[in-house]
């Protein structure tokens, strides 16, 4: 808990993560600090304690203030369930869940809007039709690109995620296919062929984004059963117009999710 100026204690969510290690940095660590402490040692192989320097052992910090009952949830540790949702299940399920919960997603509408963030955009697509706006994800802090990660926000606000793309979406997902391969390059130096670009589902939020990570960076959110490539994603709908509204998608829920708990009502978990 936070104490605010009024001396009342309010929720917060502090994530402590330790950032990538530079190369030129581990150089330096090793030749010019060398506080070790051996743990184990059999034949060539040994284990030891190092202890950096503070310059050398930054560790990234979120705070999330204040914070909701569905934020300090979210970061607890909880049991996972596999969830293998139908294209009635989303109807009678997950789509009345959406639609009652009214999941805020102001803080989007702001950037696209420039009411916030709006010099950290790297790339914008103006179409309000087909266009997106792209820019770093607030996890990477940019000191490194082996933990590179953007997000490309779409500017149509009629797309909750990805049971909603058609057909007619098309040119708006080759638009964030192509153009944010392309900002990417040109700005990091990183080829599209080195990046994983997906959707999630379920979303952590619903406006339509896609990711782009690090091919090399096992991103949170980049396992099999929650992200979907977006090359995939535009070849299914080329196969098929309305696939997404047809297939069932498997996803992973917490034990303590509402949505799950809607699953378990309906006799589906």
């Amino acid at each position: 808990q936070i104490t605010n100026p009024s001396g009342e204690g309010t929720d917060a969510v502090i994530i402590l993560e330790k950032t990538p290690f530079r190369e030129e940095k581990v150089l330096e660590l090793l030749k010019k600090h060398r506080k070790l402490e051996l743990q184990m040692s059999n034949d060539i192989y040994s284990t030891y304690h190092l202890f950096p320097p503070p310059e050398l052992s930054e560790i990234k910090t979120t705070v999330v203030y204040p914070a909701t009952e569905k934020h300090l949830q979210k970061y607890l540790r909880q049991e996972i369930h596999l969830v293998r949702e139908t294209w009635e299940d989303y109807r009678d399920i997950t789509l009345p869940f959406i639609q009652a919960q009214s999941f805020s997603t102001q803080w989007v509408y702001n950037i696209l809007e420039k009411k916030a963030e709006a010099d950290r955009i790297l790339h914008e697509n103006p179409d309000p039709r087909d266009g997106f706006v792209l820019l770093p994800d607030f996890k990477w802090n940019q000191n490194q690109l082996d933990d590179l990660y953007l997000i490309a926000l779409v500017h149509r606000r009629d797309i909750k995620s990805l049971r909603d793309l058609t057909a007619e979406h098309l040119p708006l997902l080759r638009n964030i296919l192509q153009e944010g391969k392309e900002a990417i390059t040109k700005r990091f130096g990183v080829p599209g062929s080195q990046l994983r670009i997906y959707l999630h589902y379920q979303p952590s939020y619903y406006h339509l984004h896609v990711h782009f990570t690090a091919l090399g960076y096992e991103a949170p959110g980049s396992w099999v059963e929650r992200a979907h490539l977006l090359a995939d994603v535009i070849d299914n709908l080329l196969t098929d117009p309305s696939y997404y509204q047809k297939r069932a998608l498997t996803f992973a829920l917490r034990a303590d999710e509402l949505l799950l708990k809607r699953f378990q009502e309906a006799g589906r978990v």
